[in-house]
């Protein structure tokens, strides 16, 4: 099982290998902004990877379009609705207000 530290808290959460990063989040009870039921439609769930980012899914294509739509994206911006985890460790920053 991958752990997940969330920035900027700190706080780690045990989460389930191939489950999306959204799934994790959501099941440890922590808020994070959803809005198009996980179709990469809204980019609510835009957040910053900061370790780990190897042991991630692939960035697909409707993934990488709504990306190009937000402002601020960097290297390190992933959706966390289209995220697969891996079995590695991952830092997360939570970028959006719920």
């Amino acid at each position: 099982m991958p752990i997940l530290t969330l920035m900027p808290s700190g706080k780690t959460i045990e989460a389930a290998a191939g489950s999306t990063l959204m799934q994790a989040l959501l099941a440890a009870g922590e808020p994070i902004a959803h809005k198009c039921d996980s179709k990469a439609e809204c980019g609510s769930c835009h957040v910053f990877v900061h370790e780990g980012r190897k042991s991630l899914s692939r960035i697909q294509r409707a993934e990488n379009d709504r990306l190009d739509t937000l402002v601020g994206v960097s290297s390190k911006s992933r959706l966390a609705c289209q995220t697969v985890l891996g079995e590695e460790a991952v830092t997360v920053e939570l970028l959006s207000f719920v």
